[in-house]
């Protein structure tokens, strides 16, 4: 009993989810705070100080921020005294329950047996509540074993976030070819002659998601693109048709335009976003943890959360595609030259394309967190522990985990790599590392003149707009913004420097 009474197997659910809790919240005012003092030190110049800081939340990263709060707040936790009946509620195992007098033995037991030297207050804390006829909040042996799992969960999610962008980055660059093929048929061409005029229906990409199943009916078409995320999700006539219609709509004086290159970029941006665990992951796994209780399965239903959500984000890309032929052939009947598809952000959920990475980078932790639990469960307490479960439930999750990171890899990531281009903006990733720093420090810059204005204009200086520089009206939101208006502004001059 008392070396139940120390595991994280017979602690309640509620004690592990409120200091798990508390700790991510330290940790992401503390990771906000530094992030600021960071925006501040490089609005001053303050380059080493910056640099300094830098190299300080690369620290915490590799530490583990939370881990190292959970050491250095084990002696506020021991010290922490609940009363004994607390401890038989929402418990991941089930055991007999007790009467008071046999817990506050069993607890001095635990800490007599496990005591560990990580801060010489632990037993004290222990031994404190015993005197008072209660018991630590969590004992040494379960904060010991909630270090374990944190690190096994950041393990596996790196572990698993670069094999997923490894296998679906191997599948993309198979498209590399479509592009080579493309830019010489570009060059073999010569001077264009005069446009052929070609029915609608004649386009391989029309057929595809336009002719036959879909054509009369939304349904039938949703069950299509469900279908066909599961084979050849992404054609070579997908290909050539969207990076044409990102040309034309982005770059039209630039039809040399590497398109590949670009969403290589963009995707090599994107993975330092997934590889990351942000605060609304944080929450989902204290809502698990939360809900772990005995009985409940909770392991197992949770289990198919991200296989739905990641059929469902595998439909909605094929969707799109099927979106961009049903908008062209809905409208023409016949089309001089090339087929152009018209990127625009109303065909994604709620007009933001970015939603697509945000539900990428949650399915990817989910699935890292199954995995990790499992794994940690299994060399923690072995195979045979009441948290593990039956047989039925184990071997179901294990299936859904590798159906999840295979599909992910193989056709979901190549989808999103190129669907998400066909939104209304282009990203950052247009310009190369050189433009990119020449234009954001160009934009901060105008940014600071139009604080000075604005100052001066408050102080009773009449601030008009200088007819020099057009850069003054741009408004506050610069950055990003800024990028795309010098690009429209001069579509030939930005063709030409973003490669």
């Amino acid at each position: 009993m008392a070396a139940e009474a120390a595991t994280l197997e017979f602690t309640p659910t509620w004690i592990v989810a409120a200091v798990c809790s508390l700790m991510v919240l330290i940790s992401l005012v503390a990771e906000r705070c530094l992030h600021y003092l960071g925006k501040m030190l490089k609005r001053k110049n303050q380059k080493p100080l910056y640099e300094a800081l830098l190299k300080v939340k690369e620290e915490l990263m590799l530490l583990g921020f939370i881990s190292l709060l959970l050491t250095v707040f084990q002696g506020l936790i021991q010290r922490t005294c609940i009363p004994p009946r607390w401890t038989v509620h929402m418990l991941p195992c089930q055991r007999e329950a007790v009467g008071p007098a046999k817990e506050h033995v069993a607890a001095a037991q635990i800490v007599g047996r496990i005591g560990r030297r990580l801060l010489s207050e632990g037993g004290a804390g222990a031994e404190l509540c015993q005197n008072k006829g209660k018991v630590p909040l969590l004992s040494l042996e379960a904060i010991h074993q909630l270090h374990i799992f944190i690190f096994v969960l950041a393990i596996t999610h790196v572990i698993f976030s670069v094999s997923t962008m490894l296998l679906g980055g191997a599948k993309i660059h198979q498209w590399k070819q479509w592009e080579v093929e493309i830019q010489k048929d570009a060059v073999g061409s010569g001077q264009p002659g005069p446009a052929k005029v070609t029915h609608v229906h004649q386009f391989e990409f029309i057929n595809d998601h336009f002719k036959g199943m879909g054509k009369d009916s939304k349904i039938l078409s949703w069950l299509h693109s469900f279908v066909k995320q599961f084979y050849g999700s992404v054609s070579k006539s997908d290909y050539t048709t969207m990076r044409l219609g990102f040309i034309m709509t982005h770059c039209r004086g630039n039809p040399k335009f590497d398109f590949h290159k670009y969403m290589m970029r963009v995707l090599e941006s994107d993975f330092k976003k997934v590889v990351g665990i942000s605060w609304y992951l944080w929450v989902f796994v204290v809502i698990f943890l939360l809900l772990n209780v005995n009985g409940w399965h909770t392991y197992f239903w949770i289990a198919f959360l991200p296989l739905i959500l990641l059929l469902a984000v595998g439909t909605k890309l094929e969707h799109v595609i099927a979106q961009l032929a049903h908008d062209v052939a809905e409208k023409n009947s016949a089309i001089e030259g090339d087929l152009v598809v018209k990127p625009s952000d109303d065909h994604f959920w709620l007009g933001r394309p970015r939603i697509i990475l945000y539900l990428i980078h949650f399915i990817l932790f989910q699935n890292a967190f199954e995995i990790a639990f499992f794994f940690w469960i299994l060399t923690t307490y072995g195979f045979s522990s009441c948290i593990m479960g039956q047989v039925s439930f184990i071997v179901p999750r294990l299936v859904i985990g590798v159906t999840i990171q295979l599909l992910c890899s193989y056709s979901t990531m190549p989808l999103y790599a190129v669907v998400t281009q066909m939104g209304s903006f282009y990203k950052k990733e247009i310009f190369n590392d050189h433009v990119q720093q020449g234009v954001l420090g160009w934009a901060q810059k105008v940014k600071m003149r139009k604080g000075l204005k604005e100052g001066s204009a408050g102080a009773g200086v009449a601030a008009e707009p200088s007819n020099g520089g057009g850069g003054d009206t741009a408004g506050p939101s610069v950055k990003i913004e800024m990028m795309r208006r010098a690009a429209r502004e001069g579509n030939d001059e930005a063709g030409v420097s973003i490669e």
